[in-house]
């Protein structure tokens, strides 16, 4: 009790008032039910037994719940109707965007995107419960970071190694420094500017990793220069993370650098670890499951699915993330001669998940508050990408590589990526930013 009392105090969390709605059966119906004998019925609750055992929560937001805790003294099995038929309207819908922008010749990213604005809150409103989606397709930024690791082998990665770590962590640091300096010329707060540059130093993963994929641009050049800035980027996370308690005055520098230097020890300790691996139990392992799968390749799909999987799970648990791990475990799997098989075997996974997340994003999107807020909207996306496109251009020219390398890699990273809208959240909680900055759009 006084530990919750505290978080509500110290703004840690939100004390809401929620009405519960609870479906109590009749005593006769009970005494009937605990004296008749068990059918292969009770396994699978009926439409009936959903209407008596389930209880309705819902919230100040007239958001509905349907708490499935059934108090029968058999287990059953549960089906999220909900879910379901969510899945079913996103899979559906990005799949017809994708057809028409392919017969238009257009990119299938923008029909994904484009089909998941209309089906959700700031469209049709086919899907208002955006929780359980987003988070299904969460996977689909782990396989397709998977893959991009399964094509990009560790001899490339020392090539792109110096302009991908340095290049990286000096762009952003010159966001952080141009972003303060100009808050500090109008006035504003130093540590608010520091925190938009991080913000805008992020660029999405998931979306350029998709993009270069389809033009077949991730063995060239400037791909493997894109891919190591966007995993360099994804492992900075954790690390401006610790960055933002210092700015938002709650925790103090001597903690702040602590943090930073216990997640830098945990990202070395990790990736020695997946080292090591990748040398002595990678190449037995799958050797192992080919053997297992001379009929068929299911027992070794679902090896490299699990794989893939329990490293993501691992990198986010020691704090890092799950892109990392995902990207770490295909990369590890590169180094073996099985590298090209695993592709095949998760390439359908990775294109079905992939699409799902590309529309789920796309649900954020709310056409009247775009059309509100159009001329401050378009003015700031035209900032972005060319204040982004010079620093990052830049950067990459100072490194030794071509003009043109540095200006297509300046463009692929010229967005912000969904990494912003965590920081962001997380920001709010510290009180770095006001609440009408970070209000979800």
């Amino acid at each position: 009790k006084n530990s919750f009392n505290n978080s509500i105090s110290d703004h840690q969390a939100v004390l809401e008032t929620v009405a519960v709605i609870t479906h109590d059966k009749k005593n006769d119906t009970q005494q009937a039910n605990s004296s008749r004998p068990f059918q292969i019925g009770d396994m699978f609750g009926s439409q009936n037994e959903n209407s008596d055992d389930t209880e309705t929560v819902i919230d100040k937001e007239d958001n509905v719940f349907v708490m499935s805790n059934r108090k029968t003294k058999y287990p059953t099995l549960q089906l999220d109707l909900r879910l379901i038929k969510d899945l079913v309207v996103i899979i559906v819908s990005a799949t017809a965007g994708g057809i028409i922008f392919s017969c238009l010749g257009q990119p299938v990213i923008v029909g994904y995107l484009l089909a998941g604005s209309l089906i959700g809150p700031g469209g049709l409103n086919l899907i208002n419960e955006m929780v359980q989606v987003e988070t299904f397709a969460q996977f689909g930024v782990v396989f397709l970071l998977f893959a991009l690791g399964l094509e990009f082998s560790l001899p490339k990665l020392r090539v792109v190694g110096p302009v991908a770590v340095l290049g990286g962590v000096l762009q952003i640091a010159l966001f952080m420094f141009l972003c303060g300096l100009t808050a500090a010329l109008c006035g504003a707060k130093l540590s608010e500017g520091v925190f938009v540059g991080t913000f805008l130093s992020m660029s999405s993963t998931a979306v350029v990793s998709k993009f270069l994929v389809e033009k077949g641009s991730t063995n060239a050049l400037h791909g493997q220069v894109t891919i190591g800035t966007l995993i360099l980027q994804d492992c900075a996370v954790g690390l401006l993370f610790a960055l933002i308690p210092v700015l938002g005055g709650s925790s103090g520098i001597f903690g702040g650098m602590m943090s930073m230097g216990r997640l830098l020890l945990v990202l070395s300790i990790f990736i020695t670890v997946a080292y090591m691996m990748t040398w002595s139990f990678i190449p037995r392992f799958l050797k192992l499951m080919i053997q297992l799968s001379s009929q068929t390749n299911e027992l070794y799909q679902l090896a490299a699915v699990a794989f893939c999987l329990l490293l993501a799970w691992c990198s986010d648990y020691l704090g890092l993330s799950l892109e990392l791990g995902s990207f770490l475990a295909g990369v590890m799997i590169s180094t073996t001669d099985f590298a090209h098989h695993t592709l095949e075997q998760v390439e359908a996974i990775r294109n079905l998940f992939a699409a799902l997340f590309l529309a789920s994003i796309g649900m954020l999107i709310h056409f009247k508050f775009l059309w509100n807020h159009v001329d401050i909207l378009l003015a700031a996306v035209i900032l972005v990408i060319i204040v982004k496109s010079i620093v990052i251009t830049a950067v990459i020219k100072s490194f030794g590589y071509s003009i043109r390398t540095a200006f297509i890699v300046g463009l692929s990273l010229a967005q912000i990526g969904e990494f912003a809208f965590v920081l962001l959240s997380r920001a709010s909680h510290h009180h770095l930013i006001g609440v009408n900055y970070s209000h979800p759009i």
